[in-house]
Parts: structure tokens; C-alpha cells; sequence
């Protein structure tokens, strides 16, 4: 497994775990982001990411992307 930070631009990921407190992963969870979702890299930059999930295009910052495991 490897952080979602670290997947190329254009990469379709499944989504393996989520870590984090509570509130973190219920944030996640309400962006779309739950255990097995298939994501696609949009765009990457400097640990800033945006995924395409279910459609939608959602930003995330370093310290989110570094909890998503895929």
C-alpha cells in the first residue's frame, strides 16, 4: 500500500484504507472517499491533490492525501 500522495497524475487508484481520528476519516467519507472507491489523479503539486470521485473533483491537501492508502 502507498500513500495516495504518491500517485501519478492520470492514475485510477482503488481506495485500500484510511487513516487518521474520527473526524478525519468522516470528513473523507463525506468527499467520496471511503474503502474500495476508485479514484482518478486529476492533478498533483507538491502533495496537493485533486481526485475525480464518483464523478466530482475534490482537492485534497498533503496532510489528507497522506491518510488515504492505496
Amino acid at each position: 500500500m502507498l500513500p495516495l500522495a504518491l500517485a501519478t497524475v492520470g492514475e485510477k487508484c482503488k481506495i485500500k484504507k484510511i487513516s487518521g481520528n474520527d473526524k478525519i476519516r468522516q470528513h473523507l467519507q463525506e468527499l467520496g472517499l471511503v474503502v474500495d472507491a476508485v479514484v482518478t489523479v486529476v492533478s498533483s503539486d507538491g502533495g496537493n491533490t485533486i481526485v475525480n470521485v464518483k464523478g466530482v473533483r475534490v482537492a485534497l491537501g498533503s496532510d489528507l492525501t497522506a491518510r488515504v492508502m492505496i
